[in-house]
């Protein structure tokens, strides 16, 4: 008899990290053939760049550090377990030293990173 789990299991500390455009991603369960989301630790750098997605919502969870986010031009700060979620079309960076979980919906897709 074969069983197949209805759970996945991520270590994220211990995925290759993958820059991008806030600094440094370790996505998880990033397959959009097997999952409806995707969930990335994320270290933010100084040098974050400003853009948006045309389909992806994003759930950051600020983990450590402070500072905050830029979101259509205005500045909502940040520290331990602020919440924002971020909609498709809405121009965002964090700045400061953070680490940050995002959550996003649907699956992560690289070809939705718009740069104005």
């Amino acid at each position: 008899m074969t069983s197949t789990a209805r759970y996945e299991v991520a270590q994220l500390d211990t995925l290759d990290p993958t820059r991008c455009p806030c600094g440094w991603s370790r996505r998880a369960f990033a397959d959009p053939a097997e999952s409806k989301a995707s969930v990335h630790l994320v270290e933010i750098l100084e040098d974050a760049r400003t853009h948006y997605h045309k389909t992806l919502t994003e759930t950051y969870v600020v983990l450590e550090g402070e500072g905050y986010l830029e979101l259509d031009g205005e500045r909502i700060p940040l520290k331990p377990l602020t919440t924002v979620k971020i909609h498709p079309g809405c121009r965002h960076r964090a700045v400061g030293k953070l680490k940050v979980l995002n959550i996003v919906l649907p699956v992560f897709d690289p070809e939705d990173e718009w740069f104005d």
